[in-house]
């Protein structure tokens, strides 16, 4: 039998590096479908993001994943973009083409909409989304473009949320309006599904909680928080006791993850291996 003892290439560029759990979960679907593939972690710094992609294209990667603070310098580097990054104007996927292009794309979106359709059609919903940055413009652009009529943007900052509201209207097929969050917010009562994409209840911070007059959150909304650690944060603990349908940060992490390996390998891989490859991490026996 002739063998060979090359392995095919993937990895993520971040800073820092040391607490992101992506590896364990795709290397976990890789071996489940025994792929010859390697996902490998690096810590590149913003000044070294240039020499970290032109390594990837001179080792031959198949494409890396980047993170936070490369989502948009990330995008110089690069010979094109896919239609949502182009919009979105960040970056967290890699993908080598079929002419060993690297073409950008993102997969922060596409991830939370496939892990919240499991629990909810969002066509025609209509929705009230908390953040304006990075997180909340991948997610209001894919929400947009899987049918949703409105997005409300909720934000303390007017000038981020204003422009969010602008690029739903200029650049998707629904419509957004904003409102200022500078207090206890009131959800109105034709809400459908609720979705946090800012920072609060992640780790340390586990008990932060939104600003929320929670006797207008009601059972027939679905909750959605990006926050993957911890799955079970403020916000979707208080969700499920009042009886939503809930989807937590790290089935959209399983999601992003499955969408990146299928870009790189082709393959529709088993998620259930990733999710896991995650609990043996963050609920150990």
């Amino acid at each position: 039998m002739t063998r060979h003892f090359l392995s095919n290439l993937t990895g993520s560029f971040a800073m820092p590096a040391m607490e992101n759990p992506t590896v364990a979960m795709i290397e976990a679907a890789y071996r489940h479908h025994n792929l010859d593939w390697r996902y490998i972690n690096c810590e590149v710094s913003p000044e070294n993001l240039k020499d970290a992609v032109l390594g990837a294209r001179a080792m031959g990667w198949a494409g890396f994943n980047c993170s936070i603070p490369h989502k948009v310098a990330v995008i110089e580097h690069l010979d094109g973009l896919g239609r949502s990054a182009e919009i979105i104007g960040a970056v967290n996927t890699i993908v080598r083409n079929d002419k060993g292009e690297y073409i950008g794309e993102n997969t922060d979106g596409r991830g939370f909409v496939n892990a919240l359709t499991e629990v909810t059609d969002p066509q025609e919903a209509k929705v009230v989304l908390f953040g304006a940055g990075g997180a909340a413009r991948a997610v209001a652009v894919e929400m947009a473009f899987a049918g949703v009529a409105t997005i409300t943007v909720v934000n303390r900052s007017r000038e981020r949320g204003e422009a969010l509201t602008r690029l739903i209207g200029d650049k998707t097929p629904a419509t957004a309006d904003f409102k200022i969050w500078n207090g206890c917010l009131s959800l109105p009562a034709d809400t459908d599904i609720v979705i946090n994409a800012t920072s609060i209840g992640l780790y340390p911070d586990t008990e932060q909680q939104l600003d929320i007059n929670w006797e207008t959150l009601t059972a027939d909304m679905v909750v959605a928080d990006g926050i993957h650690n911890p799955p079970i944060t403020p916000l979707i603990r208080t969700a499920q006791e009042k009886g939503c349908k809930c989807v937590n940060g790290q089935q959209m992490l399983v999601s992003q993850g499955a969408l990146g390996v299928h870009y790189w390998t082709g393959l529709e891989v088993d998620t259930e291996v990733m999710h896991n490859a995650l609990r043996e991490i963050f609920n150990p026996a």
